[in-house]
């Protein structure tokens, strides 16, 4: 389970999302203490609605005065003037500038926070060309949980010098990147059992290294290279040929392109860790494209998460090639 320091969310407030937020919406948060938003993961607005904020399961509003509170009644209603103005810090008054991003319904701010979105879609041919109007922002809190991949490890290593190709499994906001990001620094680092290992990093979303002109802002290893917002299938192999790694990670598998540049890696010889949404590996194998991965049993071994008690909890670990199941909660 992932826990975090008082001390920690408020870094992450005052250094990342407080930026990109309008002032009177950042006094309004600011006023409640810190050792109350520790398990804050989203801040959500959404026009004429209550400013909600996420903690872990639950959610609460925020009232005009900076207190919590039950009743919608009392909350803050979001503007859509709020909105505009979140969208504009972010994108610097040039929308342009993130029209591949807007595409894909999210923008990336620094530290590998992401920030959701939704309104009206423009559409051509059958194909989402922009988005406009937009009315609700999810601001979702990337966390760096050093340790959160601890008893993972003893089970992704071969005779402790190679990496077991694992994905790892779960619903939205469970905390697939964050150990993904745990286990990569491991990984990369070593310790007293076996050395660390080159890792390759193809980060289309900006979200597992946080990178901040090319370089990551969080820890992932003394032996880890970054391709920073490339596509998942074209930078996999472009890091194998350029930077020889022995594991390369990547995060939330789903295209058909994907699965192929997988399959192209293990054949070179090289580990894979990557994640996917679903709730278990019977769950991803119905789905198109990534339900190959489970059929022709490409991973090693599974890592089921959820978010029962807490964001964060391995369900279970799971060797695929035996149908074993390694680890299980109580």
């Amino acid at each position: 389970m992932f826990t975090i320091q008082k001390k920690e969310i408020e870094n992450i407030l005052h250094s990342y999302i407080f930026p990109v937020l309008p002032s009177h919406l950042v006094g309004l948060i600011g006023a409640i203490s810190a050792s109350q938003l520790v398990d804050l993961m989203e801040i959500r607005l959404r026009v004429n609605k209550p400013l909600l904020l996420v903690l872990g399961s639950v959610d609460i509003m925020v009232s005009p005065a900076g207190t919590i509170v039950n009743d919608q009644n009392g909350a803050y209603l979001c503007t859509r003037d709020d909105i505009n103005k979140v969208v504009q810090i972010i994108s610097k008054n040039s929308l342009y500038a993130f029209e591949q991003e807007l595409k894909m319904g999210f923008l990336t701010i620094h530290g590998g926070h992401r920030v959701g979105l939704a309104g009206q879609a423009i559409v051509d041919g059958g194909e989402m060309k922009a988005l406009k109007n937009i009315s609700s922002l999810n601001i979702r809190m990337a966390r760096e949980i050093k340790g959160c991949g601890d008893k993972v490890m003893p089970y992704i290593f071969a005779g402790g010098k190679r990496v077991l190709s694992t994905l790892v499994i779960s619903p939205p906001c469970c905390g697939k990147t964050t150990i993904l990001r745990d286990l990569i620094r491991q990984i990369s680092s070593g310790n007293q059992e076996f050395r660390g290992l080159q890792v390759g990093v193809v980060d289309e979303r900006s979200e597992i290294a946080a990178c901040k002109n090319g370089i990551p802002t969080v820890d992932l290893g003394p032996r880890t290279d970054v391709l920073d917002g490339c596509p998942k299938a074209s930078g996999m192999l472009m890091l194998i040929r350029s930077m020889s790694p022995a594991v390369v990670a990547t995060d939330e598998l789903g295209r058909a392109e994907d699965v192929w540049a997988v399959r192209e890696a293990l054949h070179a010889g090289v580990s894979i860790l990557a994640t996917v949404h679903g709730r278990d590996s019977h769950e991803v194998q119905q789905r198109p494209y990534v339900g190959e991965l489970i059929r022709q049993k490409y991973f090693d071994r599974y890592i089921i998460l959820s978010d029962r008690p807490q964001v964060g909890t391995i369900e279970k670990i799971i060797d695929s090639k035996e149908h074993k199941i390694l680890w299980a909660k109580e």
